[in-house]
């Protein structure tokens, strides 16, 4: 199958769907906190459209008329990119695909099997080859330190972790598990997830069920 023009969208195929409306009510904050923990087994069980929609929002979902997001961010800059590896998932098919947060959908990037070449990228993590998505929060630097010159860097930083426990709490919420990779090689997966010339991957968080 010949490659999509990148961040195309595809709505309602094997390739990529328009996510479901992400529900903004839900058990407690206290009990997503303390229930929280690190996760390296998962279950082969796939996620459902919603359960990633609502992930995927949690970190960087669009909650205000001015475009505001559920993370705070430096200046209202939003440097943030969300990836997501499918593996197994209803609806889509095994891929890289790009959240786009206005439109609250799924972009594809690229098709195919790539948990493995993630494994690789990590530093040989097998695990990382039965969960089935993989988040990756990639930042675009420069739309903050441009404002905030090399500081905005720290601020950049401060965003994604913001972003990374939402979603993981948002995980918990929903049944599900996580855990935060760093350990990877930022070239590998750069070109593993086809990221844009200024993007730059931060972290990994593996997301099934327990």
């Amino acid at each position: 199958m010949a490659r999509p023009d990148r961040g195309a969208n595809v709505p309602n195929t094997p390739n990529g769907l328009n996510l479901p409306e992400p529900r903004q009510s839900g058990i407690a904050v206290e009990r997503c906190i303390s229930q929280r923990r690190s996760v390296r087994d998962f279950r082969a069980r796939a996620l459902t459209a919603g359960q990633l929609g609502q992930l995927l929002w949690a970190a960087q979902g669009v909650t205000g008329e001015e475009g505001e997001r559920t993370a705070p961010s430096a200046g209202a800059l939003y440097p943030l990119e969300l990836y997501v590896v499918v593996g197994s998932a209803v609806d889509l098919a095994p891929g890289v695909f790009r959240y786009h947060p206005g439109r609250h959908d799924l972009l594809l990037v690229e098709l195919g099997e790539l948990r493995q070449k993630l494994v690789v990228a990590a530093g040989g993590q097998d695990w990382i080859a039965m969960v089935p998505a993989i988040v990756c929060i990639a930042a675009v630097f420069h739309r903050t330190t441009v404002k905030y010159g090399s500081r905005g860097r720290s601020y950049v930083y401060l965003e994604a972790g913001h972003a990374a426990e939402a979603l993981m709490l948002q995980a918990v919420a929903l049944g599900l598990a996580t855990t935060m990779v760093g350990a990877f090689s930022d070239d590998e997966v750069k070109h593993i997830l086809h990221l844009g010339r200024d993007e730059t991957p931060l972290c990994l968080i593996p997301v099934g069920s327990p």
